[in-house]
């Protein structure tokens, strides 16, 4: 199997358009999922510089694919739930630091 140069690669007609020019986004959301909850957070408008689009595309909200056990939450739950999760995390970095001393090996 041999590899195409660059020169060769062919690009849909539909994303060809969005190289090298900036995308301005209405309407866009975070999906933010925490554990098994997940929120939808409104962030209104952006503009993004066309160097830094990798992938673009549009969710189809109506096949929106996300497992069964998934519960959906509000803004300010999901925060809650994400600062749980940073304070966690800190915690288990701060006993991991003190424990360094501790040679088990």
């Amino acid at each position: 199997m041999s590899w195409s140069a660059p020169d060769d690669i062919l690009l849909s007609t539909s994303l060809a358009g969005f190289l090298d020019t900036n995308v301005v986004l209405q309407g866009a959301c975070e999906r933010v999922i925490v554990g098994e909850q997940y929120c939808d957070v409104p962030l209104g408008l952006y503009v993004i510089r066309g160097e830094n689009v990798v992938l673009i595309g549009e969710l189809d909200r109506e096949k929106d694919e996300l497992p069964a056990h998934m519960t959906c939450v509000s803004e300010a739950e999901i925060r809650k739930a994400e600062k749980a999760e940073r304070e966690a995390r800190d915690l288990k970095g701060t006993m991991r630091k003190r424990m360094e001393f501790l040679d088990f090996d």
